[in-house]
């Protein structure tokens, strides 16, 4: 990993922050207005969608790590959240982990959308 500060941390984390709250409203919102198979699935398609547009504004502005190692601690932040904020004191329940659409899916497409996105601003900049 390139050598960060804490400052550089911070921001990757704010950034991280804000996808996991992005798919959080489409979950919330979601459940109340639609099934939670509908809801899911609107989930598997928003997620990427929103860790490509903040990667993308990260990578334009920031930049301090490259696109797979971003596309790891970002993957890891919405894990961690989601084990211990919504799993653990939401739900109260592992359930959530049992669904390939729910969770799974998602995880996977936020991964490869952060490090495509990262790849193509790096290769759109050399």
């Amino acid at each position: 990993m390139n050598k960060i500060d804490i400052k550089s941390l911070i921001i990757i984390l704010i950034h991280a922050f804000i996808g996991w709250v992005l798919c959080g409203a489409i979950m919330g919102i979601g459940m109340q207005v639609t099934s939670m198979e509908s809801t899911l699935i609107i989930h598997a398609i928003g997620a990427p969608i929103f860790f490509a547009i903040v990667s993308l504004i990260y990578f334009k502005k920031f930049n301090y790590t490259t696109p797979f190692q971003t596309a790891i601690i970002f993957l890891a932040f919405v894990i961690f959240m989601d084990f211990f904020i919504v799993a653990l004191l939401i739900e109260k329940s592992l359930e959530m982990f049992e669904s390939i659409l729910g969770i799974w899916l998602p995880f996977a497409l936020i991964f490869i959308s952060t490090n495509l996105t990262g790849l193509a601003v790096r290769k759109k900049n050399n």
